[in-house]
């Protein structure tokens, strides 16, 4: 059994929530950890986030400040997650 921390786990739970959201939407790293910890999510927040810019280190997510793509290492404050945006082919 898993524990909340668990780093698969997280990583499961980013990726089945921005597949529940449409193309280019964002979900709040809160969403994340009170999907799995509804009573204790906040000790969850750094695990979250720290999964989070792994995802984005394989190419996968990027993370959002105020809609704008920022490096998770510099990121302070409220981020957002979402898709990696393809651009189309031609």
């Amino acid at each position: 059994m898993s524990t909340p921390e668990d780093p698969q786990r997280l990583r499961e739970q980013i990726l089945a929530l921005l597949d529940a959201r449409r193309d280019g939407a964002t979900i709040c790293p809160s969403e994340v950890a009170r999907a799995i910890a509804p009573a204790q999510w906040r000790r969850l927040m750094d695990a979250v986030r720290a999964v989070a810019r792994e995802l984005v280190e394989e190419g996968v997510v990027e993370i959002t400040q105020r809609g704008h793509v920022v490096d998770p290492a510099s990121a302070r404050g409220p981020i957002r997650i979402r898709r990696v945006r393809r651009r189309p082919e031609t």
